[in-house]
């Protein structure tokens, strides 16, 4: 299998996407942070830095319009949907995030939801790392993406 992002020669470079037909595209990622229970619940309930959720869910909408400004070879999309669930999950102790990103075009939004996801993590462990640093984040992954010549892949639970 050869990797798309590097030419015959071995040098990187941006994929052409010229002569793929414009289809619906849409990619859904997951990632979770782990942490005590009583910073879950500083979480849920308004941390010194304010809304810890409502933030979190704001730097993923960012970080999936600004994906081709950090991965070198992204392309720059229109994206049209970018929607974060963020669950409060006492379970694990943690916050588990969901992230849904749709565009029309020639390519996919995989790493659109992935940075998105990842984003917001890193946000959520920026607003309460004053009441803990041992927090962890985890299992950022695709779960499913559809459109395009490859289809639907939906990830294994």
């Amino acid at each position: 299998m050869s990797l798309t992002h590097f030419d015959q020669s071995g040098q990187a470079h941006m994929v052409d996407v010229s002569g793929k037909a414009e289809t619906m595209r849409e990619a859904v990622a997951t990632g979770c942070v782990i942490m005590t229970a009583p910073t879950l619940e500083l979480a849920q309930g308004g941390a010194a830095k304010g809304d810890v959720l409502g933030v979190a869910r704001l730097a993923g909408i960012m970080g999936a319009k600004r994906t081709a400004d950090l991965i070198p070879l992204c392309h720059p999309l229109p994206i049209s949907k970018v929607a974060l669930d963020l669950f409060p999950d006492p379970a694990l102790p943690g916050i588990r995030v969901t992230a849904t990103v749709r565009t029309t075009g020639r390519t996919g939004v995989e790493m659109e939801a992935l940075t998105a996801v990842t984003t917001a993590c890193l946000t959520i462990y920026d607003m309460l790392k004053a009441a803990e640093k041992t927090m962890e984040i985890s299992g950022i992954r695709l779960l499913r993406k559809d459109g395009g010549k490859s289809g639907l892949y939906e990830a294994q639970p």
